[in-house]
Order: C-alpha cells, then sequence, then structure tokens
C-alpha cells in the first residue's frame, strides 16, 4: 500500500486550498464534512466519476425497490421508514406512517400512565431483549440523546450471558412488577432475545408482574414471536419490515420505539435522516457527503479496506457510535466474495471509543506506530449552557482543543483523519449522522463490488453453533449410560473426526456440574476419563 500524506508535502496554502474543495456545509442541517486530509483531491475524486455513476445509480434502483439482497430475494428499503412517500407501493407507505403514528401514541401513553402495568401503577423502567442492531441501535439512542430525569430509563439483555441477565435482574428487583419488557426478533426464531425473554417472563412473574400488561413484541407480522405475542395476549406489538436489516433498523421501531419511551423526539430524529438522504442522493460528487465518505475510505485504502477506521467522537453522549459503526461497517462490507463471485476478502475494520480519553490510550500509537488507519473524528459545536466556566477554565474549550491538537498532530506526521462537525447533537443531527454512514456504507460496497445487504458470515456461524448445540444434546443422550468414556471412546460414538469439540463442550458441562464428571488432567486431554452420575 502506498502512503497518501494528507498534508506533508503541501505548503499550508494548498493544503487550504484542497480544505476548501473538499469541505461540505448544510446550514439547514449543522453537518459539516472535510475530508481534505485522507490524500484525496479534486483530481481524485474527479477520476473516480464512472464509479460512482454507476454506485449512485444502484443506490437510486435500491430505493426505488429493486431486489438488493438475491440470496433471500429481498428488498432493502430502510431508506422508506424516514419518507413514506417513496415505498414502491402506497399500502407500504401508509404502513409505514401508521407504524410511527401506533408508536408514538404508545409510547406517549405509557409516559403519561394511561397505559399501565396494573391499576394505580406507572412503568418505572424498560427491559430491553434484542442481539446485534435491535440492540446498539436503541443503546445508542438512549446514551445519545436521554436527557436526566427524562422518560423511563432502560436495562438491556443484549447477550446470553447468563452473569449478565442476573445483574440485570437483580438491578431491577421489585421493580420488575413495573417494567415494560420489550422483545426484539425479526424472524422471531432468533435464539438470544428467545432465551433472554423466557428469563425475563420468569423474573416478572416471580416478582408477582402480569407479563400480558409488560410484554411488547417487536418482530415482523406473522413471525413465531408475532403469532405467540398474539395468542399470549401481549400488550402490544409492532411491526419489524421484511425489507429492512437489522443494523439499518434504527429508524424503524427498533429506534423510534426506545426513542419516544425517553422522551425524545423522534418525528426530528426521522426528519434528520430525511434530510441527509435527500443530500446523499445529490449525483454532483463534490455537493454530496457520503460520496465524498465513500471516496476517501477508497482512497485511503486502496479499495481494498487496507486502513482501519478509528472513530473518535468527542462527547460522551456519541461514545456507543463506535460500536454501532462496527456492526452497520464491518457485517455490510466484510465479505468474502464479489458480485461476480470472485473471492475478495473485502472489508473495512472500525474501532474507537471517545476522545479525549482515547489521546491518553491508543493516540500515541496512531501517530508514531504503525500506519494502518484513519481516524474519523466527530465533533459537536454547542455545548451545554449549565456547565459554566470556573477560574476561568471552560471544560468546552479544552475538548475542542484537544481534537484540534490530535488532529493537527496526526496531521503532521501524514496521517489520514476525516472530520465530521454537528452544530448540535440532538434527535435532528443524530438522525443525519445515522443516515450518512448508511448511506456511504452503500455507495462503498458498490465501489468494491460486493452486496452490502447481505450476511453469509454471520449465517454461517449461527448454523454451526446450532450444529454444536445439536452434538451436545446427542452427546449428554449418549453418556446417559453411566459408563466411563474416554474422549477417544466418545468421538468414535459420535462418529467425529476429531474429539476437539467434544472436549470444549465436556469443559462446560463440568464446570457447571450438569451431571457428568471428569478425572485426569485437563492439561493434557488424552487422560481425561468421564462418567454421567
Amino acid at each position: 500500500m502506498t502512503p497518501l500524506p494528507p498534508a506533508p508535502g503541501l505548503d499550508p496554502q494548498s493544503q487550504w486550498q484542497r480544505f476548501c474543495s473538499l469541505l461540505w456545509h448544510d446550514t439547514g442541517m449543522g453537518v459539516w464534512l472535510d475530508v481534505s486530509r485522507m490524500g484525496l483531491d479534486s483530481a481524485g475524486l474527479e477520476a473516480m466519476r464512472p464509479k460512482f455513476d454507476q454506485a449512485l445509480a444502484a443506490m437510486d434502483a435500491l430505493e426505488q425497490g429493486a431486489i438488493a439482497n438475491p440470496d433471500e430475494q429481498r428488498q432493502v428499503g430502510h431508506y422508506w421508514l424516514r419518507a413514506p412517500q417513496l415505498a414502491p407501493d402506497p399500502a407500504s407507505a401508509g404502513h409505514i406512517q401508521a407504524e410511527v403514528d401506533r408508536i408514538e401514541a404508545f409510547g406517549r401513553e405509557v409516559l403519561s400512565g394511561a397505559i399501565a402495568p396494573a391499576p394505580g401503577q406507572r412503568f418505572t423502567d424498560v427491559l430491553w431483549i434484542g442481539i446485534g442492531g435491535s440492540g446498539l441501535g436503541p443503546l445508542l439512542m438512549i446514551r445519545a440523546l436521554q436527557d436526566p430525569g427524562s422518560g423511563l430509563p432502560f436495562h438491556f439483555f443484549d447477550n446470553v450471558d447468563p452473569d449478565g441477565m442476573r445483574r440485570t435482574l437483580a438491578s431491577l428487583g421489585e421493580r420488575l412488577r413495573t417494567t415494560l419488557v420489550i422483545v426484539v426478533s425479526k424472524s422471531g426464531g432468533t435464539p438470544e432475545p428467545h432465551i433472554g425473554m423466557l428469563q425475563a417472563r420468569r423474573a416478572v412473574e416471580s416478582a408477582g408482574g402480569q407479563w400480558i400488561r409488560q410484554a411488547v413484541a417487536v418482530t415482523m407480522l406473522g413471525s413465531r414471536l408475532d403469532q405467540e405475542a398474539e395468542q399470549g395476549d401481549w400488550l402490544a406489538r409492532f411491526d419489524m419490515f421484511d425489507w429492512v436489516g437489522g443494523r439499518t433498523s434504527i429508524t424503524s421501531a427498533v429506534g423510534l420505539l426506545p426513542g419516544v419511551l425517553i422522551g425524545s423526539d423522534i418525528r426530528a430524529f426521522l426528519k434528520g435522516a430525511a434530510a441527509m438522504d435527500a443530500a446523499t442522493r445529490d449525483h454532483d460528487l463534490f455537493n454530496n457527503p457520503a460520496a465524498l465518505l465513500a471516496a476517501s475510505w477508497y482512497q485511503a485504502g486502496g479499495g481494498r479496506g487496507q486502513r482501519d477506521m478509528v472513530v473518535l467522537p468527542y462527547r460522551d453522549r456519541l461514545e456507543v457510535f463506535s460500536r454501532y459503526l462496527q456492526q452497520l461497517v464491518m457485517e455490510s462490507l466484510g465479505k468474502k466474495l464479489d458480485r461476480n463471485g470472485q473471492v475478495v476478502h473485502q472489508g473495512l475494520a472500525v474501532y474507537g471509543n471517545k476522545g479525549s480519553t482515547d489521546q491518553h490510550a491508543y493516540v500515541q500509537q496512531l501517530r508514531d506506530g504503525v500506519d494502518n488507519f484513519f481516524v474519523t473524528f466527530i465533533e459537536v459545536l454547542e455545548d451545554p449552557g449549565d456547565i459554566p466556566p470556573l477560574e476561568g477554565e471552560n471544560p468546552g474549550d479544552f475538548l475542542d482543543g484537544f481534537l484540534q491538537g490530535t488532529r493537527s498532530a496526526l496531521t503532521e506526521e501524514g496521517r489520514h483523519n476525516l472530520s465530521i462537525t454537528l452544530q448540535r447533537l440532538d434527535a435532528t443531527s443524530l438522525g443525519a449522522l445515522i443516515a450518512l454512514f448508511e448511506r456511504a456504507v452503500g455507495l462503498y460496497g458498490e465501489l468494491v463490488n460486493v452486496n452490502a445487504y447481505h450476511q453469509p458470515g454471520v449465517e454461517a456461524g449461527k448454523k454451526a453453533a446450532a450444529a454444536l448445540l445439536d452434538l451436545q444434546a446427542r452427546l449428554e443422550q449418549a453418556m446417559a449410560d453411566q459408563q466411563e468414556h474416554t474422549l477417544a471412546d466418545l468421538q468414535q460414538r459420535m462418529g467425529l473426526e476429531s474429539p476437539e469439540s467434544l472436549y470444549w463442550i465436556l469443559r462446560h458441562l463440568c464446570a457447571n456440574r450438569r451431571h457428568i464428571d471428569a478425572r485426569g488432567d485437563w492439561g493434557n486431554p488424552e487422560t481425561l476419563v468421564f462418567k454421567h452420575d
């Protein structure tokens, strides 16, 4: 990979001219984008125009209802969620708008006490059960938009870690009787939210709560979860459309329902996303911020993802944003095959936390170490008005100074970086920020000729996990004869090429005292002997 230093070799006036030519700003949204320090210039962007003509045409077709995920014969319609009039048919447009209205009305009635867990009570908490985008999207909404004392406090089952579940349930305690439990699963059959739902229901009912007055489902119409919620007369059901993927579901019920339950303005959130969508449809590359973003990624990484994306938002409220982008970017772009079936191993790794914390963590390596990354700075200009300067020191000034100082230090060493600036951080600007990255990911996927809307690797992992759980069940059944077995005996009995998977399963079962004893040395697997007690 040939380094393309963004500043060294350019005199200050030339750098200023490059900055002016590659700076995008929208006054209405209050958003700036500067990609002038990414090894990209006007001539390089012009040279990419043929690729972008194809990419933008593909995005136009996607919004018009083309099949974007041929693996599942699915459309990709998250853009319609914030502009229902763009949906390919009037019925879909009406359905989208009706769901937004229902979500808003439900949230307001929960907060007002009109919807309650029992007469004379009010909901005090929300337990959100979702995995992947169904967990990260809501978490981002809450961390970024919830003000102290506004709406309901949220708790999460976003994993199947029993210790995490135990701690969450313990923190709720008696308030489980007044906790709104929201279960999110698009297909209705994903194991993690189903397991979380079972544990939550047991805990709610053990605490004296009423599941049917506290449980809400967010899923596709007609799914296993939808049927269970309908037959069980749950409190509410909201649609998670077939044409919305988990990593782009934040402007669906997945993000809107928590948004209204924390007292945020979900209409403003959708408005911000719609405004950015409109800006990123522009076929003039210099006026399209998503095209500028995708072009800078492509240029910096040689079109092969040879530089990682380090995300540094300089606001605590955006601390979760790097985790959110990990799924959006890496699940979309990390592909073995391109659209022609050729092995390409594409991708773009994402990591980060927040500034200025990370200046005291890994910025040392970013400036002086291996040059295999670019930094995405995110700043917010307006500070909260209730944190005054003390002893002449203003925290916001220092935060801005640290950002500009780190940016300058990296540029001096020829390290690639770009900057996104928000006038203020609110529901509108968060919607715009998310929509900017969604479109940039779609455009970049077209530039490198991969399908950004399927996830065969994720599905492969799910299938492998299911196979191992099936093997565990068969293993426990085979050992019920209470005879002693070595790993070699069990390998032959189970018809496996290697005993390694059995070793992992048995270690877990023995550690949890699941009716299997072991003697021997776990560090020397061939000495181990197992028996069902």
